[in-house]
């Protein structure tokens, strides 16, 4: 289940936002080469990725930055841009080209501050964009709760495209994001889902003088909690290959 499209055009072109993809994308490549040496690869995540124990001891702080830029794989990358493309444009045509970067590195650092908190003492590398884009999926989430969001279920060799609203899809992801942190071994790797909480959280906080400004409840009653521009539509083609019927053998 993961989301491939919203039902939310931006009014403008999102700058920032491809910035940031051909950013990530470009940082990824740059180091791609250490994945088929596994020691310097470690080395140089140890270098800039977040070391919660080294922030503890109030070493390292440049990380918080430098990990937003880092990714595990060629999955981990994929995953974190399509989501970025989803909710980040829609964002930066709300807050401005610049205030939309600025909210963007605020979230990253909250949520990087968040896995810090989390587990203080983990010398587990942590990587990735996800914090940051917590944060714009929360902000996406609290201006347009009932914006339609395309969402494909994978069962097995069956798939689905559904839409749902926002408030649903990311509501259910926040969900699990909380269950699967109280639950997890914070000591050991895999998935930081206190940076996506806290990421999430911030990002909220970060468009609430946002929100008030366009009315807080009032706007939501106004504008239903969707967008206040006319909705995308998204339709199957038909395809041009002709169907060819099967001839009967005699």
């Amino acid at each position: 289940m993961f989301p491939i499209r919203d039902h939310n055009p931006s009014r403008c072109t999102p700058y920032v936002t491809y910035g940031l993809i051909v950013l990530n994308i470009m940082v990824f490549m740059g180091y791609w080469p250490l994945f088929a040496d596994p020691g310097a690869l470690r080395q140089f995540f140890e270098t800039w990725a977040i070391l919660p124990a080294r922030i503890s001891q109030g070493q390292g702080h440049v990380t918080l930055v430098t990990s937003m830029f880092l990714h595990g794989g060629l999955l981990h990358l994929a995953g974190n841009m399509l989501f970025l493309h989803i909710f980040g444009d829609n964002l930066e045509d709300e807050m401005g080209h610049f205030g939309f970067l600025g909210f963007y590195g605020l979230s990253g650092l909250a949520a990087g501050m968040g896995q810090v908190l989390a587990a203080p003492d983990s010398t587990v590398p942590m990587v990735g964009a996800s914090g940051a884009i917590a944060g714009v999926m929360g902000g996406y989430l609290l201006l347009f709760p009932r914006a339609r969001v395309d969402v494909i279920f994978i069962f097995i060799i069956f798939f689905k495209i559904l839409p749902l609203p926002a408030w649903m899809m990311l509501g259910v992801w926040f969900v699990i994001q909380l269950v699967s942190g109280a639950v997890a071994d914070l000591s050991a790797g895999g998935v930081a889902y206190w940076a996506h909480a806290g990421g999430f959280l911030a990002g909220m906080v970060l468009t609430l003088p946002l929100w008030l400004r366009r009315g807080g409840p009032n706007h939501w009653n106004r504008t239903s909690g969707a967008p206040t521009h006319p909705a995308a539509t998204y339709r199957w083609g038909r395809s041009d290959i002709p169907n060819v019927r099967r001839k009967k053998r005699r």
